[in-house]
């Protein structure tokens, strides 16, 4: 049995497990949004930072990588880093990835995905829109214990560009967070 995990924010340039395959690619009906507070990696309780979640919106695709786990060991090993890693976003869901815009049938099927939930029952760090002027101060002000939250936002446009991705929502954050840090200099 073939496990996948499908990245859209930092799994794409930091796995952190062992996989046989990478595959970058896109799922449908998900945008990619700043809306998810992390209080253990980019942020902290007191100050929490923002990284990316999915949200559902038709006619809307989600660029990122999928990474195939074949051996059962590699499989464990990266379930139990992952429950760690991603242990503030509470859904999983199982979705198909496609690699060419005009496919109609997946090249990947039941691909687990990590999402938060706007449930704030479910998910207490959910934080949700805000303006993006607003989600960049709170960006800049963020770091936590794997580094300043505006380096999360900085890696994944770099990651995302790299694999041919112009995510408008990143983009704009990144540039409205660059431009907030130059006036202040």
């Amino acid at each position: 049995m073939v496990m996948w995990v499908f990245g859209y924010g930092s799994l794409i340039w930091k796995t952190g497990f062992h996989f046989d395959e990478r595959v970058v690619g896109f799922i449908k009906g998900y945008r990619r949004v700043f809306y998810q507070g992390s209080t253990d990696h980019r942020g902290t309780p007191e100050f929490p930072g923002r990284t990316v979640t999915l949200e559902p919106a038709d006619g809307e695709i989600c660029w990122g990588a999928a990474y195939k786990i074949s051996k059962k060991e590699d499989e464990e090993i990266a379930l139990t880093y992952l429950e760690v890693r991603e242990k503030q976003y509470d859904k999983k869901e199982y979705v198909d990835l496609f690699t060419e815009l005009t496919a109609t049938t997946p090249a990947i099927s039941g691909v687990m995905v990590y999402i938060a939930s706007p449930d704030k029952k479910l998910n207490v760090n959910y934080l949700g829109p805000a303006s993006v002027e607003d989600i960049a101060r709170q960006i800049i002000q963020a770091e936590g214990p794997s580094g300043p939250n505006r380096d999360y936002l900085f890696q994944l446009e770099k990651a995302l560009l790299q694999i041919g991705c112009k995510d408008q929502h990143v983009i704009d954050l990144a540039n409205e967070v660059r431009r907030i840090l130059s006036e202040e200099q």
